[in-house]
């Protein structure tokens, strides 16, 4: 971990993300923390609320959940106050590029906020606590609903939905627990085709099952059309019984990178872009600074960059774990997809990404059109017999930097997983060992958190976090 901490530390060079999977996959979730920590000026003061994104989820991770919720709430206060944004910095993102503007995050990187702090809420056993986060995730959704014009559009959150249900079940409020699932079922089928998440078999129990218990006899009679072949148990059956819920990160959240676009504006800058380039618009770092020489002196090259999405995605479709009670027999839970992390940023991306080329190639045709005018301005004030030569200086300078100032926003909430499951489960009252194994997997002794312990009370919730890094 020391030596993670130590190369975090070091500079741009490294990249804490790396770091951060390296210690994730090592079992050592404090040493990611520590990574994140480390490298907090690095973010600077345009990514306050991405370092509390990050560090949020590396501190749940670690197992604590009140400085999580800390640096949550920080992340959530900055983003209210960005939503004033200062004329001077929306110039100067225009004039260089949009990492000039403070991080806010997508929307759906907005809402898993409130995710966490009622996860981290649950696990601490403050109930109330984490219904106000439920109450929150249910105001931010409705204000993101009537914000969004476009029906396919991201606009609700059936994970978070689905989440707010269970913990308001979890306190007694059936009928809350009932709305927030009816909502959760509408997201996942109206978004499925995109989301690529069916509707969660456990979330259709839950729906007989409160609809039964609130005697709402049309909505029963509806979802047991729907779901003819689904087994579930009334609440009065589960009175006396314990729920434990399990939350699983599965893999690593979807990187960024640029896209450049080098647009010629003459035939011969059109044969420099195919001799420096090819046919294809590579992205290979180590040519930048070349690119800034040859366009700088050709001067008749503009560059846009756009951010592409890179997906890593998880080759463990389903995490199994079981509950090894200290008498009885062992209980086996496989969890299912509940919330895909990378169709929501390509989601997310391909909505903003109109706006980012209209923005990209109105940026670059300034910058060309301001090197352009200082250029010949030196032409101009160095005298006939100099100014081929200031011109060439002046143009290496003038759009040389404009080549190299251009650069996409890249920045993402990358401590996130790829895909969150989640299986739920009533058991007898008593003392359980869980024991977390991909399914697939077989089962290392050695994992430092492969076996916890739980003590259940009739009645009562136990939360179970876990992070899979296949």
């Amino acid at each position: 971990m020391v030596s993670f901490v130590l190369l975090a530390g070091c500079g741009p060079s490294v990249n804490r993300y790396l770091l951060i999977e390296a210690s994730l996959r090592a079992h050592d979730p404090k040493g990611a923390d520590a990574v994140v920590a480390v490298a907090e000026n690095d973010y600077g003061s345009k990514g306050r609320v991405l370092y509390g994104m990050d560090r949020g989820m590396t501190l749940q991770l670690a197992g604590d959940y009140q400085q999580s919720n800390a640096v949550l709430e920080q992340a959530e206060d900055e983003l209210d106050r960005l939503y004033t944004r200062r004329i001077r910095t929306e110039t100067l993102a225009f004039m260089t590029n949009d990492t000039a503007l403070p991080y806010e995050g997508d929307p759906y990187e907005q809402v898993l906020i409130n995710v966490l702090k009622a996860l981290n809420y649950a696990l601490l056993g403050q109930w109330q606590e984490a219904l106000v986060e439920a109450r929150r995730i249910d105001h931010r959704l409705n204000v993101l609903s009537d914000r969004t014009q476009q029906k396919n559009a991201y606009r609700d959150d059936g994970f978070a939905r689905y989440l707010s249900g269970i913990l308001y079940e979890s306190t007694g409020d059936v009928n809350n627990a009932f709305i927030a699932y009816r909502k959760a079922y509408e997201t996942f089928d109206a978004t499925r085709a995109w989301s690529h998440t069916a509707v969660p078999f456990q979330l259709r129990a839950d729906l007989l099952r409160t609809a039964e218990a609130l005697h709402f006899s049309q909505e029963l009679a509806e979802y047991q059309t729907l779901f003819p072949d689904t087994r579930w148990e009334t609440s009065q059956a589960l009175q006396q019984l314990a729920q434990v819920v399990v939350i699983s990160y599965n893999g690593h959240a979807p990187r960024k990178e640029d896209q450049f676009l080098d647009l010629p504006i003459s035939f011969d800058a059109l044969q420099l872009v195919l001799l420096n380039r090819g046919f294809s618009q590579s992205n290979r770092y180590p040519n930048r600074a070349v690119d800034t020489v040859l366009y700088g002196l050709n001067g008749r090259v503009v560059r846009v960059a756009l951010p592409r999405l890179v997906p890593q995605k998880t080759q463990m479709p389903v995490d199994r774990l079981s509950l090894i009670p200290d008498n009885g027999t062992r209980v086996t839970l496989n969890t299912e997809l509940v919330h895909n992390v990378t169709a929501l940023a390509e989601k997310a991306l391909s909505e903003r990404m109109a706006g980012i080329t209209a923005k990209a190639l109105a940026r670059a045709a300034t910058k060309f059109a301001l090197a352009e005018g200082a250029t010949r301005g030196a032409q101009q004030a160095a005298g006939k017999d100099a100014a081929p030569w200031v011109g060439l200086l002046a143009g290496l300078l003038t759009k040389g930097l404009a080549v190299a100032s251009e650069e996409a926003d890249k920045r993402s909430w990358q401590t996130l997983p790829d895909e969150i499951h989640l299986a739920r489960v009533w058991v007898p009252p008593g003392r359980y060992q869980v024991q977390s194994q991909s399914a697939g997997e077989s089962h290392d002794p050695l994992k430092p958190e492969a076996m916890r312990a739980l003590s259940l009370e009739p009645g009562e919730t136990a939360v179970v976090v876990q992070r899979v890094m296949p």
